[in-house]
């Protein structure tokens, strides 16, 4: 191994305990690819056991929490007991190669593609339609179903341990419900789930402690709990990083294993809410990371792309795009090999790569999601 990168491949202790191998975590990311009943297919199970060797964590695309919070059509369920074989199926995978298993748990909101969900009904937070997609307009959500979709986050968790997870990552990112409750955008309440700043936190931080209080109860051994969160919204009134400064602060008291920032470029810097020209993800850690360890991403594609990122004294880096498009990148730098890191997608390898049918597709008629392809 090449001196430069040995770092990345010392190992790291999470406050409850669980240790990683290395440094280096498959980041979420939806793969369209589960049956239409919410099972896993084997396809999906194979494609996260090519990408479970070198990483010392795999954090799976999110899955639902509640039959109405579906996001994507080809996402798996964990919104009832009957799914606990599959998820077990897929936790295994990912583990008997070496890596630690981590479901990724959501409920979609006013994202809900209407034909995904009971009778077509979205909900949210208030009744403030999406600016990113050409749904309808969300239902606003009650303080009973709000009750109960609190309990079905404890429930996923629940299921998550029975199924032999190691943990759950709680998706509190990229403008799905738990973002609409925290964002003034979506959130326009006036009781207790909304109106002031923080009282739009109250939402995320039930979920949380409900996450915890069921891991406490049911896990037998330690058992990793994280939140991932996007820093800034585009929108206007939308989430600013003065905001976020404010969440992270209210997170770090909760014991959580680690804060995941959701972001397409790690050295992007504030849009608003901040004067400082420092990356969000360098303001970040040195805001909470004293206090609970800090996953980065963001279009890190070759090795010296990662150890410039992990230089800032982000604990965790985590690959998306990449482990698609190369799935033995930490293989390849852990044995000196990193100029064989392909950063670009061979589009005739799709069986090589060991990617389902339907993300493929996606991957390729979507210009720009990915290097290497327009």
């Amino acid at each position: 191994m090449n001196q430069k990168y040995k770092p990345l491949f010392d190992s790291f202790s999470f406050p409850n305990g669980v240790s990683l191998k290395n440094r280096l975590v498959m980041a979420p990311m939806t793969n369209f690819s589960s049956n239409e009943d919410g099972t896993v297919t084997d396809a999906e199970v194979e494609y996260y056991a090519r990408r479970s060797k070198g990483v010392s964590m795999v954090v799976t695309a999110c899955t639902y929490v509640t039959r109405n919070g579906k996001g994507f059509k080809g996402e798996f369920g964990a919104d009832t007991d009957e799914m606990i074989p599959s998820l077990r199926q897929l936790a295994s995978a990912i583990k008997e190669e070496g890596a630690k298993a981590v479901l990724q748990i959501f409920h979609g909101g006013r994202e809900c593609p209407p034909d995904l969900v009971p009778e077509g009904e979205i909900v949210s937070a208030s009744d403030v339609q999406s600016e990113r997609n050409s749904a309808k307009a969300p239902r606003a959500l009650t303080g009973e179903e709000i009750e109960e979709i609190i309990t079905a986050f404890g429930e996923t968790t629940r299921r998550a341990i029975q199924a032999g997870f190691d943990g759950v990552e709680i998706h509190g990112a990229n403008g799905y419900l738990i973002q609409q409750f925290f964002s003034p955008h979506s959130n326009r309440r006036n009781d207790k789930w909304g109106g002031s700043l923080e009282k739009r936190m109250a939402f995320p931080l039930a979920v949380v402690e409900e996450v915890k209080r069921v891991t406490a109860e049911h896990a037998k051994e330690p058992f990793i709990v994280g939140y991932r969160f996007s820093p800034e919204e585009p929108e206007t009134p939308g989430i600013t990083m003065a905001d976020t400064l404010e969440l992270i602060d209210a997170l770090a008291g909760k014991n959580l294993d680690y804060l995941h920032v959701s972001l397409n470029d790690f050295w992007s810097k504030p849009r608003r809410g901040v004067e400082d020209n420092r990356s969000r993800m360098e303001i970040i850690h040195e805001r909470v990371g004293s206090k609970v360890p800090v996953i980065g991403v963001g279009s890190l594609y070759s090795a010296d792309d990662v150890i410039k990122a992990f230089e800032t004294g982000v604990p965790l880096l985590a690959l998306g795009r990449e482990l698609i498009i190369d799935p033995d990148w930490v293989e390849k730098v852990e044995t000196g090999r990193e100029d064989d890191i392909e950063t670009t997608l061979d589009l005739g390898a799709q069986s090589r790569l060991v990617v389902p049918d339907p993300l493929w597709q996606a991957i390729v008629n979507t210009p720009g999601w990915f290097p290497g392809v327009h």
